[in-house]
């Protein structure tokens, strides 16, 4: 399979996901914009890139917030509200972690209510469990409940087949493995995390993966992972802006 047919494949719309792949969050909202007053589809793909550039740049909340009330507005189905939801649970728990304002409670009800609404069965279930494994790893300080949650995502993304979700799953539970002193497991886990993100063409996740890689290697095999890191992240123009005082440009 081409690089190509797998980003396709895999993360949908082959002209948003190379502007969302190189940090172009706007740009790709963008695209969807013109579709956005009567298409929910299209109006929760906007609200989704805006979140998502909130945790690259940690910035852009408002624009966010605003594309969110018109993809919750026009959601019908339970399918589509149980998405939106988990959206506003995803930006609420963004808000909390970059400490721009504590929003956990509202992340938790949001996460609670598409739960309810979204099928065991659901293509979204996954990222909804991969999500609630954030809040609890990050927020709620409980790393036995966040690997459960981490196990149920990556089970399910292997299932629907979303390779890209798996490149996240892989990260977190390594993240763990690595806490834990389990080395091995931590190297194996970041290893398939930058993989897949080379593999899928995602310039913006890939400098992340690296760092994460280099931090449980050997120090000549970790010197080259950060050099090629920092190459990346001068190539973005500093993004994720959170790298800074690891990359500085």
């Amino acid at each position: 399979m081409t690089d190509t047919a797998l980003s396709e494949s895999a993360v949908g719309v082959p002209d948003v996901w190379r502007l969302r792949a190189r940090g172009c969050w706007a740009e790709a909202a963008a695209l969807l914009a013109p579709f956005c007053d009567d298409d929910a589809g299209a109006a929760l793909r906007r609200a989704e890139l805006l979140v998502e550039g909130c945790f690259y740049h940690v910035d852009g909340w408002a624009d966010a917030e605003d594309a969110l009330r018109t993809a919750e507005a026009l959601a019908s189905t339970d399918e589509e509200r149980g998405a939106a939801a988990s959206e506003r649970g995803y930006l609420a728990y963004g808000a909390t972690l970059f400490s721009v304002r504590d929003r956990a409670d509202e992340a938790r009800s949001a996460f609670g209510r598409s739960a309810a609404l979204l099928s065991p069965a659901s293509p979204g279930r996954p990222l909804l469990d991969f999500r609630r494994g954030l809040v609890a790893e990050n927020i709620a300080a409980n790393p036995a409940a966040a690997r459960a949650a981490y196990r149920r995502a990556h089970a399910g993304a292997v299932a629907h087949g979303d390779t890209f979700l798996t490149s996240f799953t892989w990260r977190h539970l390594a993240g763990l493995a690595a806490a834990e002193g389990d080395l091995a497991e931590a190297r194996h886990g970041f290893a398939e995390s930058l993989r897949i993100r080379v593999a899928l063409g995602h310039l913006v996740g890939t400098a992340p993966a690296l760092l994460a890689l280099a931090d449980v290697e050997a120090d000549a095999e970790a010197a080259q992972l950060r050099t090629e890191a920092a190459r990346l992240y001068a190539l973005l123009n500093g993004i994720p802006t959170w790298l800074a005082p690891t990359l500085a440009l």
